[in-house]
């Protein structure tokens, strides 16, 4: 019962925060939404037992490319932000409103066709073991994902020596 109610503080959280991100006209405040949302995601995680997807979570996510956002935001001049104002039209919230429709049937389709949702509910207590996706995550064999991981790292610090020589001032020559 009481990881049930934990799930549920855990879904208001990422629920209300995301609603928050996506409708706030101030970017620092959908900054602050979106670190709020990787932070109950991970809270999930933490439930389910799943510890170290939870902190890796919290590292990468919530840590590094919420960090990302923030430089990016922080990098760009309050001159470009104060004039940035969208007008929303009914015709571009009838084309988001059919491409989620769209994203969501071709997800349910994916998930029937290969039968997830049926292999998840019917297969013994639903789980998988946490060696098993450790195994995943970080083994090199084919469908694995270490090398993956390698690539986002080198990208991450290539995005932050960009942020760093975009940021830095050149020396006026005299």
């Amino acid at each position: 019962m009481a990881n049930i109610f934990m799930f549920c503080i855990f879904a208001l959280i990422i629920l209300g925060s995301a609603v928050m991100c996506v409708t706030t006209t101030r970017i620092m405040r959908a900054a602050t939404f979106l670190l709020f949302v990787l932070f109950g995601i991970a809270g999930l995680y933490f439930l389910l037992d799943y510890t170290f997807l939870g902190a890796a979570q919290i590292s990468v996510y919530a840590g590094g490319v919420t960090m990302v956002y923030i430089f990016a935001i922080q990098l760009v001049s309050k001159r470009t932000l104060q004039g940035l104002r969208e007008r929303v039209s009914r015709s571009n919230v009838l084309r988001g409103i059919l491409l989620s429709l769209v994203g969501l049937v071709t997800v349910v389709g994916v998930m029937l066709k290969n039968q997830f949702i049926a292999s998840a509910c019917c297969a013994g207590d639903g789980e998988v073991p946490m060696s098993t996706i450790g195994q995943a995550l970080l083994g090199s064999e084919k469908y694995q994902y270490v090398l993956p991981f390698e690539f986002i790292s080198v990208f991450l610090l290539a995005c932050i020596i960009g942020g760093i020589m975009v940021a830095r001032k050149e020396k006026e020559v005299k």
